[in-house]
């Protein structure tokens, strides 16, 4: 019973250790249950006389049938914990049932080095240093020191570790490992010790319980998957939400997670027209026509046409090939020369001012005569037939009288003409009105006849 208390209490130094200290690593914690061996013929001590034990160091080392005391039962336990860049810290508790404390004598070869079941119990510290860490094979190496009781002595000890470790997942796999064990008095012989058992690692934090651990995990806090070092991929289209333009509809990768319904290259959430195909110059939306212009908003979707129309393409009402947009004359033919209105030719000016010349006044005023009103309203028609163009209306008189006198009144009647005109529907801004007086005669002023000629109004085309 007190051996066991023995053992008992060193499980309790190992348990109390694991739960004093944080656990800031992935799996910082290992803990190891197995069988240990203890053999003290290798130890290179026979060289001192003692013919139980080898002569030199590490002698039949691997001869287990021999000199090796095994316990068939759960005979070792140890718990590690995890330092920084490969190094650890643990404590082993072990017992053992010693049966051979060495070999056979060399001079008396019948004899066997046999003892009466002496019991063993050890405690030991080591600090530990994984070549591998992550890998499938990791060996270590391990230096420390412990108290160890054979046949209830005992005697503290410095330690020499070598091993390896054999994972078969993240978390469990199997140790094997050999420890040299010097003891500090002379009445404990130096030894070693080996071990066999399985390996568990635990202790790693996961926050959000989806199997990564807080340390590799980029999403600590939330969910999440292994193909993206833990973070969530809400809508299960294989983008991470952080990636994920919309992370709660599944979408396309060339997207950026954004679904498309209508198969056009534009992601629904800048699609005005999620569910037609369109162009991603017009947000997604049709253009049948192909003018700029969306079928939502055109007004002649199969026939191409400017925006400012519309969608639709410009009318040429007059159908003289000049648009409505740019004809001054939309409604009247004209030429292209002439912004869509009708050209004055020779023969229209020429009929103007044969209507013209038969405008009557008053003798030496400028009053125009009743009768004249039939041929005004013949000039009017004309002019209303070029609304684009602008005349002048023109004052002679003949010869008879003072210059001046005769400009004055050229002046007057080229403005009574223009007045009456303007009053009868004619736009002032297409008329000016100018006289000649007796400056440009058209016939002779010394008859009758022609003095009658050169008195005379002229409408001409303004040039």
């Amino acid at each position: 019973m007190k051996n066991l208390s023995r053992l008992l209490f060193a499980m309790l130094l190992v348990l109390g250790y694991s739960n004093a200290n944080a656990q800031d690593e992935n799996n910082p914690w290992q803990i190891n249950i197995g069988v240990n061996a203890v053999d003290a013929f290798p130890s290179g001590d026979g060289v001192q006389g003692n013919a139980y034990l080898g002569s030199g160091f590490g002698d039949e080392f691997f001869n287990a049938s021999d000199h090796w005391n095994i316990l068939p039962s759960l005979s070792t336990i140890s718990v590690s914990k995890y330092l920084s860049s490969g190094f650890s810290f643990g404590i082993t508790g072990s017992l053992n049932k010693i049966e051979n404390w060495g070999d056979k004598a060399n001079t008396f070869p019948e004899e066997v080095n046999k003892v009466d079941d002496w019991s063993y119990y050890g405690v030991d510290g080591t600090i530990k240093y994984n070549f591998l860490q992550g890998t499938t094979i990791d060996p270590f190496v391990g230096v420390g020191g412990g108290y160890t009781w054979v046949d209830e002595i005992g005697a503290g000890t410095v330690n020499g570790t070598l091993g390896v470790n054999v994972w078969f997942n993240d978390n469990i796999g199997l140790t094997l490992q050999t420890a040299y064990k010097h003891a500090f008095e002379d009445y404990l012989q130096t030894h070693f010790q080996h071990s066999a058992g399985i390996s568990i690692k635990f202790g790693g934090t996961d926050t959000d319980g989806d199997g990564i651990y807080d340390k590799d995990d980029a999403c600590p806090d939330v969910a999440g998957l292994e193909a993206f070092n833990g973070c969530p991929d809400t809508d299960g289209d294989g983008i991470e939400d952080s990636k994920d333009d919309c992370p709660n509809e599944a979408g396309l990768a060339e997207l950026n997670g954004c679904p498309d319904q209508d198969g056009d290259g534009v992601a629904d959430n800048k699609d005005n027209c999620p569910t037609v195909a369109g162009i991603a110059a017009l947000a997604g939306c049709p253009d049948a026509d192909g003018d700029g212009v969306t079928d939502a908003d055109d007004k002649c979707p199969n026939q191409a046409g400017p925006s400012a129309n519309n969608g639709c393409p410009w009318p040429d009402t007059d159908g003289d090939g000049v648009l409505d947009k740019d004809d001054k004359c939309p409604e009247i033919k004209g030429t292209v020369a002439n912004a869509g209105c009708p050209e004055v030719t020779a023969e229209v000016q020429k009929q103007l001012n044969e209507y013209a010349k038969t405008i009557l006044f008053d003798t030496g005023k400028s009053t125009i005569k009743s009768q004249s009103a039939e041929v005004l309203s013949d000039i009017i028609k004309i002019l209303n037939e070029y609304p684009n163009s602008k005349f002048t209306v023109e004052g002679h008189t003949d010869s008879v009288g003072s210059e001046s006198l005769n400009q004055r009144l050229s002046d007057a009647r080229a403005n009574a003409v223009k007045e009456y005109l303007v009053e009868n529907g004619i736009d002032a801004f297409r008329l000016s009105a100018l006289g000649y007086g007796e400056s440009k005669p058209i016939d002779s002023n010394k008859t009758r006849a022609g003095r009658a000629n050169n008195r005379r109004v002229e409408i001409n085309l303004a040039k």
